[in-house]
């Protein structure tokens, strides 16, 4: 079985290259093009895991580009993306570039090379702040950045391919992911890293929004249950912990069983616009668990406390900063 990564150089397509790796598929990965020639995340693995992998770099708005280097795969993996959406707001024709035209010459590319399965990867955000918890795969969709409605004509392009050519796929919408080489642009990874620089002063956002927090280990892991699953294609699954906390509980969480010790001041440019800010998201996993058979081992607040401490010991590891940047590119 072949499978395509979109996106391999990214925070979650890294870890489930790895995966998929180490279970004997054989993978090609895109990476997106860059002048350093530089494999994203993919430089920080294991160099046995890139001697087995069949890396190419480029973009996935070339439709030439995908439709070329998509032929003979039986699955593709749809990862690449931009994601920061405090760079939407100034940007926005690149998002629909990337995640929506981008996401068509996936889609195109799968139909014509006759892709027996195309996992499209979306967002929590495309719900906007919860109107109704937990949220299932019903709850209706409200972009409330550019971002989050580049992600929406995605997953409704890859519903119509869907209904209109019957074309297998299927919508995977993870919530929070954390954990080792998230961009330093999200929350977690931002707190741990100011901590890590000796600042006693942390920097945040608001502190009232709640996330659900899964771990990478976790997302990744759900991705790899949907190569052998038969019934999920026209399906759209969230993937998330069922759980929900604020950041100013994160915030009470590293300082009462972590031991550290700061002061935090709010910092007006993390602060989203007042209809931008997603105030809630607490994800339903139940479709997850029946199709998928999924669910996260770094369960509930247990769980993700010992996600917390993992993320913490890979960023203070020097040996993995030296890899670290802030590339918005890919999930």
């Amino acid at each position: 079985m072949r499978i395509l990564v979109t996106g391999a150089c990214g925070f979650i397509g890294s870890h489930l290259v790895e995966k998929l790796v180490k279970q004997n598929y054989n993978v090609k990965a895109f990476t997106f093009y860059n002048a350093r020639g530089s494999n994203g995340w993919l430089d920080n693995v294991d160099k046995k895991i890139i001697n087995d992998l069949e890396i190419v770099s480029g973009d996935v708005r070339d439709q030439e580009f995908v439709l070329n280097n998509s032929k003979k795969i039986d699955i593709v993996f749809h990862l690449a993306a931009l994601i920061g959406i405090p760079y939407s707001y100034h940007a926005s024709k690149s998002y629909i570039d990337t995640n929506i035209n981008g996401t068509y010459n996936i889609l195109n590319a799968a139909k014509i090379n006759n892709i027996s399965k195309t996992i499209i990867t979306s967002t929590s955000e495309v719900y906007g702040t919860a109107q109704t918890v937990p949220i299932t795969e019903k709850h209706r969709l409200n972009a409330q950045s550019p971002y989050a409605a580049s992600k929406i004509g995605a997953d409704q392009l890859a519903i119509s391919f869907n209904r209109s050519f019957g074309l297998p796929v299927t919508i995977i919408r993870p919530f929070n992911t954390f954990g080792p080489r998230q961009s330093a642009r999200a929350i977690i990874p931002s707190i741990i890293t100011q901590i890590n620089n000796n600042k006693n002063l942390i920097k945040v956002g608001n502190l009232n929004p709640t996330r659900d927090f899964t771990y990478v280990e976790d997302t990744a892991n759900a991705y790899l249950t949907t190569i052998k699953n038969k019934n999920i294609s026209g399906e759209t699954i969230n993937l998330g912990n069922n759980f929900e906390v604020s950041i100013k509980n994160i915030l009470k969480i590293l300082k009462e069983d972590f031991g550290y010790k700061f002061d935090v001041v709010i910092d007006k440019n993390r602060v989203r616009a007042k209809n931008s800010e997603v105030n809630r998201l607490f994800a339903s996993n139940s479709k997850a668990k029946k199709i998928l058979k999924w669910k996260p081992e770094h369960g509930g607040l247990k769980g993700f406390k010992k996600g917390l401490e993992k993320t913490i010991n890979w960023f203070s590891d020097p040996k993995n900063l030296k890899f670290y940047n802030s590339d918005i590119y890919s999930i």
